[in-house]
């Protein structure tokens, strides 16, 4: 548990250096408010799976490039991280252009909503899903779920990150932000496709599920 706590730290020492250090100061109240939440969801996450799922907080806190993973997952989840760390600057940085007053704080609000939402949906799903790996690899003893938000959508965890991708450009001022979110998108409809090839060649259980369950991300849309 230690060597987690110590790697979520070095995470949230990173995430501040790449927000703030673009925006140019530390009077960046939003940019506070984001590593606060981010913070305190990584430990609740840590402290929550220690408890109830020690084997899926390992498969959370392992590295990104592990046996058994698909080559392409290796790829893209090494380009999304990279688009990740390129984001937040990116989003602090315009913010700072406008002196931090190009989105209203009604939306600044409802962006750190949205976050939190985020945060709830990843819960719900990592507490019906413990083969809920952040790569694509089919696991010893995995199964396919369909109970909770998987009887909704086929990616609760994907469509979960949507409000994410809303949330930070919105909560830290920065409309560019918001318009560079949309390769994210795009960027896990992708692997949320080709997740599904593989799951549905090795996973016993999926096609049936695949045609139960309709949507992959949006209720009614996709």
């Amino acid at each position: 548990m230690i060597r987690y706590v110590l790697q979520l730290l070095a995470w949230m020492v990173l995430m501040a250096a790449v927000i703030l250090w673009p925006a140019g100061t530390l009077n960046y109240p939003a940019a506070w408010v984001l590593i606060a939440i981010f913070a305190l969801g990584g430990a609740a996450m840590v402290l929550w799976l220690g408890k109830h799922d020690p084997k899926l907080l390992r498969e959370r806190m392992a590295s990104p490039v592990q046996r058994g993973q698909k080559p392409w997952d290796r790829i893209w989840l090494t380009l999304f991280m990279l688009g990740f760390c390129i984001w937040l600057p990116l989003s602090s940085w315009d913010a700072a252009r406008s002196s931090f007053t190009a989105v209203p704080f009604w939306l600044q609000a409802l962006g750190a909503v949205f976050i939190l939402i985020e945060g709830a949906g990843i819960w719900w799903t990592f507490r019906e899903n413990s083969f809920a790996a952040p790569v694509v690899k089919l696991q010893e003893g995995q199964r396919t779920i369909d109970t909770g938000p998987y009887a909704i959508v086929r990616h609760p965890m994907y469509a979960s990150a949507l409000f994410l991708f809303l949330g930070v450009p919105l909560l830290l001022g920065s409309w560019l932000g918001l318009v560079f979110a949309t390769l994210f998108v795009f960027a896990i409809a992708w692997r949320a496709v080709h997740e599904e090839m593989a799951l549905r060649a090795e996973l016993d259980g999926y096609e049936a599920y695949a045609k139960r369950v309709r949507y992959r991300l949006l209720p009614g849309v996709w």
